[in-house]
């Protein structure tokens, strides 16, 4: 039987990839993202059967509690088990703090980190009855080096990496290893959107020891790895993928 995986955010961008990435892994993929990119769900579910794994698209704003619980409702519903939860599903605008508005300070931590831990929370006691479990994820070299014009970013990626290291400490007994990757730029939309300009692109391509920024596709092997039983004594930890911008 195949292993199962949930992926939150999966629409688009760096969450497509993972979901592809652990379709060709073998790996049933449940596909998660808000109403208004349901669209891309449908297609993304139809390009995960045609390699021949099973794909369950549910749509759900997971900094929502009862949309988050509704989300497990189906998937528990249609699959027996979930082995591996990706956290994926994540908000990036830019201001300076003297700029910012309190709701879009809000939001962001609503979804990047309040929507980390329902939906974290909502997977743990099916885990722990299990005793097995792989928890990922993912949170950003901003939320380690921090930005300017990215404060409510980085503060709320820094506590999904503290999040990640409290969690390892709690749920290491029942065999749940909890992990986090953080990208550096990764040349999504939203990051894109952040460069903003082809020279700004350029200024931080040449700050990487590759000398390129990265591709949605360059996140998936540390996904894999943490999801897998090679990375099996490996918890509480949290891996730049950045192509060599920050090394701690």
């Amino acid at each position: 039987m195949s292993r199962t995986v949930l992926v939150t955010g999966a629409s688009k961008g760096i969450g497509r990839a993972i979901a592809l990435g652990m379709a060709d892994r073998g790996y049933d993929v449940a596909i998660n993202d808000i109403a208004s990119e349901k669209a891309g769900l449908d297609t993304l579910a139809t390009e995960i059967q045609e390699k021949g794994q099973r794909a369950l698209p549910v749509v759900a704003d997971i900094s929502n509690q009862e949309q988050v619980d509704a989300m497990f409702q189906k998937i528990f519903s249609a699959w027996e088990t979930l082995d591996v939860l990706v956290n994926n599903a994540g908000i990036l605008t830019v201001s300076l703090v003297e700029n910012l508005p309190e709701e879009i300070w809000d939001r962001v931590f609503d979804v990047n980190a309040k929507g980390t831990f329902l939906v974290t929370k909502a997977v743990i006691p099916h885990m722990k009855e299990r005793r097995s479990g792989r928890i990922i994820h993912i949170a950003s070299i901003g939320g380690k080096h921090g930005g300017p014009g990215q404060a409510h970013y980085c503060s709320s990626k820094g506590a999904v990496i503290e999040f990640t290291r409290v969690l390892a400490m709690e749920l290491g007994e029942y065999g749940i290893t909890v992990n986090a990757v953080c990208p550096g730029i990764i040349l999504t939309e939203m990051g894109r959107n952040n460069l903003g300009t082809q020279a700004e692109i350029d200024a931080w391509t040449q700050k990487t020891c590759l000398k390129r920024l990265g591709e949605p596709e360059d996140v998936v092997g540390s996904v894999a790895f943490f999801a897998g039983e090679d990375s099996a004594y490996i918890t509480g930890q949290s891996l730049n993928v950045c192509g060599g911008i920050i090394f701690y």
